[in-house]
């Protein structure tokens, strides 16, 4: 374990001297790539250093015990030493974490899409309140949110809805979200009062960069159209809208959010290239092992990961068997408590499959 520490400080102190390489710093692509991965190591490389300095005061403490006559410091020396020695047991248990392979995506933006499912208008209600619980914990973690399309049913919910996330980590917690989402509430459409179950899917796509994903631009068909909305004559004339159809993949991408054709247009691309990377790697995945399932889920969109109880005021996470009873918190976006045991029992797993 500390042979691997070592190499990842190695690697961290190449990557500093790279930063400082002025033909670095003029491109800014490189540097950037170089600057994310150099943040990447820091954490694990302090603690090493951290780790590394307990064991020579320990080092330190030991000889005064061996060869000090003064009973004071060695009483010191006594009293540190237990502390550091707990203080290195602590970091020790860190470290295999730290030392897990890192999700290449995990430092990505994020689209988000969300789909109306089982349920009709109620599940289309809850799509919008799923919306802006993401919308929320976005806020809470300093990340931005950008509408990409949406298709808003009559009394305010959404058939479906399509935003980015722009945000440094933001994949690293919002791909737990993918899959179904149950909810079972009386809906506001319903005289008699019964509970109904409905579902949303979810699907979190890292964003692609260009260098991730190369489109041929003869493979894309590009249509616009009128945006549809409040109507007049800015809306049945000017056709801003637009429609990508990737071609080899049949991947089709809308996006009508913005009044310019041309924004309209960078916006679908961004979701097109997430999609694409996103079908490459279920493929490659489904190759690789086809009956494999993560202990935290497996990604797949029919799987139901949690379900939303309005009467109990209760929110159940079925991947992990975690409940929580604070339903109008966790829809306020309030899901770090959430995120936090799925992340630690994704851990848990890979550091099984490892041993």
């Amino acid at each position: 374990m500390l042979e691997k520490l070592q190499a990842v400080e190695n690697r961290y102190l190449e990557l500093e001297s790279m930063l400082g390489d002025p033909a670095v710093i003029a491109d800014v692509d490189r540097f950037t790539k170089i600057n994310r991965e150099h943040s990447s190591l820091e954490e694990i490389v302090n603690k090493f250093r951290t780790y590394k300095k307990i064991c020579e005061n320990i080092d330190d403490d030991k000889l005064i015990l061996d060869e000090s006559d003064d009973a004071e410091l060695k009483s010191i020396a006594e009293d540190e030493l237990s502390t550091l020695r707990k203080n290195k047991e602590a970091l020790e248990k860190e470290f295999p974490i730290l030392l897990l392979p890192k999700d290449p995506n995990d430092d990505k933006n994020v689209i988000v899409e969300i789909r109306g499912g089982v349920g009709g208008e109620e599940a289309a209600l809850f799509a919008g309140d799923l919306f802006r619980m993401y919308a929320r914990f976005a806020e809470s973690q300093g990340w931005k949110t950008d509408l990409v399309d949406s298709n808003p049913t009559s009394i305010g919910g959404f058939k479906e809805i399509a935003f980015a996330v722009d945000g440094y980590g933001a994949y690293s917690k919002l791909k737990y979200e993918s899959g179904t989402h149950r909810v079972q509430r009386i809906p506001v459409t319903e005289s008699s009062g019964r509970i109904h179950t409905s579902a949303v899917t979810v699907a979190v796509l890292p964003e692609a960069e260009e260098v991730d994903v190369e489109i041929n631009p003869n493979d894309l068909r590009i249509d616009t159209y009128c945006a549809s909305g409040a109507g007049g004559q800015y809306v049945n004339r000017t056709e801003t809208a637009i429609r990508i159809t990737h071609m080899p993949t049949g991947i089709v991408v809308q996006c009508q959010d913005e009044k310019s054709q041309l924004k309209n247009k960078e916006k679908a691309m961004r979701v097109l290239r997430a999609r694409i990377l996103d079908q490459a790697r279920q493929q490659q995945n489904d190759a690789i092992a086809a009956d494999r399932k993560n202990q935290v889920g497996s990604g797949d969109r029919s799987e139901r990961i949690r379900t939303y109880n309005f009467p109990q005021g209760r929110v159940t996470d079925h991947r992990i068997g975690l409940t929580l009873h604070k339903l109008d918190s966790v829809l306020n976006g309030d899901l770090d408590e959430i995120i936090s045991a799925l992340i630690t029992a994704d851990q848990a797993k890979r550091l099984s499959a490892v041993s």
